[in-house]
C-alpha cells in the first residue's frame, strides 16, 4: 500500500462568502455541503454551496438582541448559545422558527462553546457561576439540556474561566472530551465517558491575568492534542502561549517558545496529517506549522477569529464582519 505524502502548505487563497459589517463571527460550523454561523446582534445565516446563497436571520429575546458566540449541530438540528446573562440557547424547530431549549438567568452566566458527540447527546461549557465551571448537557438530540451540579466536577481556581473567542474550548474524539479554561490559570478537564466524570489537568500556558492563558484547543486523535492562546491584550507575546499533549492531555509540553506565532483564537489540526500539521488563526493572521508545532510560518496577515476545516486544503474562516473560503496551497 502506497503512503500518502502530504504536501506542506505555502500560501493560502482567501475567497469572501459574506460580508457584514456590524458582525462580530466567532461561531461557525460545517453542515454537510453548507456552512451556518451565529454571530452578534442576533444574527445567524446558512450558506448553501450548491445556491451560492444565504438564507439569514435575526432571533430576539423579548427586547434583547443576543450576541452568539457557540454554535453546533447534529443531522437534524442546529444549535446556538449566546454568551452573557440570561444564557439562551437556541435550536431549530419543527415550525422552521428557532424554539429555546435553554435559558440561564445567573449573573455569572456565559457559556463560550458547545458540541455534539453525536445527534442524541451534546455538551456546552462557559465560565463559572459558584465554585466550578458551567457545563450543560443535552442526552435527547437537544430538547433538554441539564447543569451538571458542582458536587460532580472539580473546584475551579479563583479568577479561571474561559474565552469565547472562537467555539473552540471543548474537543471531543469519541466518548472523550476535554475542555480548555483561561484566566488566572489555564487548566484541561477531561471526561472519558461523555461529560458523566470529570478530572482535571494543569497546562503551562501564560496566566495571572484575566486575559491569559488558553484560548482554543483541538485534538487530532485521542492521545495528540494542541494548546493556543497568550494574552489578547498582548498579541506579540510568544512565550507561554501554545502547547501540545501526546498522552491525552493529562501532561502539556510548551512548543515553539518565544518563537511565531503570538497570541491565537484558533487552532486546527489539518485533517489527515497526522498530527504534523497545523493552522492556527487570529486577528493577527493565518500561522502554519508543518512539523508539529515545533516551528511556524505566516502564511497571511487577513484576520478571522475562528477556522473550521472541510477537508485537507479547504476550510472555512470567519472574523469581523465576514466569512471566507480558504483553499491551502
Amino acid at each position: 500500500m502506497q503512503e500518502t505524502v502530504q504536501k506542506n502548505f505555502t500560501e493560502v487563497e482567501i475567497q469572501e462568502i459574506y460580508e457584514n459589517d456590524s458582525l462580530s463571527i466567532r461561531a461557525i460550523e460545517i453542515i454537510g455541503k453548507n456552512i451556518a454561523f451565529a454571530a452578534n446582534n442576533g444574527t445567524f445565516g446558512m450558506y448553501n454551496k450548491e445556491t451560492k446563497k444565504w438564507l439569514t436571520n435575526t432571533q430576539k429575546h423579548d427586547t434583547l438582541s443576543p450576541e452568539f458566540r457557540a454554535v453546533a449541530a447534529t443531522k437534524n438540528d442546529f444549535f446556538m448559545l449566546s454568551v452573557g446573562s440570561p444564557a439562551l440557547l437556541y435550536k431549530t424547530g419543527n415550525s422552521g422558527a428557532m424554539e429555546l431549549v435553554y435559558k440561564e438567568e445567573h449573573e455569572k452566566a456565559f457559556y463560550d462553546a458547545m458540541v455534539f458527540w453525536n445527534d442524541k447527546e451534546g455538551i456546552a461549557m462557559g465560565d463559572p457561576t459558584g465554585n466550578c465551571i458551567s457545563i450543560i448537557i443535552t442526552r435527547n438530540g437537544g430538547n433538554n439540556w441539564k447543569k451538571i451540579d458542582c458536587e460532580a466536577l472539580p473546584e475551579v481556581v479563583e479568577g479561571e474561566a474561559a474565552f469565547a473567542a472562537s467555539n473552540s474550548n471543548i474537543a471531543i474524539k469519541g466518548d472523550k472530551t476535554w475542555i480548555l479554561t483561561g484566566g488566572m490559570t489555564s487548566r484541561v478537564y477531561f471526561s472519558p465517558d461523555k461529560g458523566k466524570t470529570w478530572e482535571v489537568f494543569d497546562t503551562p500556558l501564560i496566566d495571572g491575568k484575566p486575559t491569559t492563558g488558553g484560548y482554543s484547543m483541538d485534538f487530532y486523535d485521542e492521545n495528540q492534542g494542541i494548546i493556543i492562546g497568550g494574552d489578547y491584550t498582548n498579541p506579540e507575546g510568544k512565550t507561554g502561549n501554545k502547547a501540545i499533549s501526546n498522552d491525552g492531555g493529562k501532561t502539556w509540553e510548551l512548543i515553539a517558545e518565544g518563537e511565531e506565532p503570538g497570541y491565537k483564537s484558533s487552532v486546527r489540526f489539518v485533517p489527515g496529517s497526522d498530527a504534523i500539521q497545523i493552522v492556527a488563526t487570529g486577528f493577527s493572521g493565518i500561522s502554519y506549522s508543518k512539523n508539529g508545532g515545533k516551528s511556524w510560518g505566516k502564511l497571511s496577515e487577513e484576520s478571522f477569529y475562528t477556522l473550521r476545516f472541510k477537508n485537507d486544503s479547504v476550510a472555512y474562516a470567519a472574523g469581523d464582519g465576514r466569512i471566507a473560503k480558504l483553499t491551502f496551497k
